[in-house]
């Protein structure tokens, strides 16, 4: 979608966000796909968690592999860093890998061409140009001809030593804090948590330096990560996700990049790719 369908939206001038949603058609949704979609059960409850192999294909197949295998159950979340990330591991280093590899070369960026972009108008601090790729924050360089997924409120990162192939996905991280953007094209994102993001932000922050907790009885333990489709088509959630190649979507910028809400009073008239809401339902 081009910058020029966005500014034609100015057809949606006047409506909020809630009224641009009653608005959109089943067709403006999709549903998860299985293949990609990780159920994580922590003792609060569920977090869901939507892969992206269009950004990091590898990555994305390593971790399909570790959860077949059970490799994170029973497992813990070791960090919560205030104002940064949650992150999860295996605190001993010392759990069988099965099949997986343990690290892979960095999928940090990857070739802009096949992507169906849809484009915000405004700059950013970051990247010539962000926008949305299939539900994920994005960006892209036209000089390059590359484009990454961008470190956003609730992205799913693979953690990594100084090496930039020493990471595999055995340790994982969530954003819970201001969107560092200055991780992007560092770290290889491949996934977003879609539901549950609260599960995980109203963690206890860790004592030690970079949110580590001290002691075992700190963490949080994960029960279980599942993928979708390895369960029964009745045990999964149906959950569908506003889809980000769509003339709603577009309205859906409009109507946040000018708030309309009888409490605004001064429209901001531009918005950060990290600020725009990526809607999510049960589906109906």
């Amino acid at each position: 979608m081009t910058v020029a369908m966005l500014a034609a939206s100015a057809n949606a001038a006047g409506r909020t966000m809630p009224e641009v949603l009653a608005a959109s058609k089943p067709a403006d949704w999709r549903p998860l796909d299985p293949a990609n979609t990780l159920y994580m059960d922590i003792p609060a409850g569920r977090v869901v968690i939507e892969l992206a192999p269009q950004f990091a294909p590898r990555h994305v197949e390593n971790v399909r592999t570790l959860v077949h295998d059970g490799y994170f159950d029973g497992l813990a979340i070791t960090r919560s860093q205030d104002n940064f990330v949650v992150q999860w591991s295996d605190p001993t280093g010392a759990r069988p890998l099965g099949a997986a590899k343990k690290t892979l070369p960095g999928e940090f960026t990857r070739p802009a061409q096949g992507l169906s972009f849809t484009a915000l108008p405004d700059p950013d601090t970051y990247a010539p140009q962000t926008g949305f790729v299939d539900g994920f924050p994005a960006a892209r360089d036209a000089a390059t001809g590359t484009a990454w997924a961008v470190h956003c409120y609730g992205v799913v990162g693979v953690g990594r030593d100084n090496a930039a192939d020493s990471g595999g996905g055995t340790e994982l991280y969530v954003v819970t804090g201001h969107a560092p953007r200055q991780l992007d094209r560092n770290i290889t994102v491949l996934g977003r948590v879609v539901q549950g993001m609260e599960l995980l932000s109203a963690l206890p922050r860790g004592p030690a330096p970079m949110g580590m907790y001290e002691k075992p009885e700190q963490y949080t333990p994960i029960a279980h990560i599942r993928l979708a489709a390895d369960l029964p088509v009745d045990q999964r959630l149906k959950i569908e996700v506003l889809r980000t190649d769509t003339a709603t979507f577009t309205d859906l910028i409009e109507s946040r990049r000018n708030r309309r809400d009888d409490w605004y009073k001064v429209p901001a008239g531009r918005i950060d790719v990290c600020n725009v809401p990526l809607p999510v339902r049960i589906a109906p």
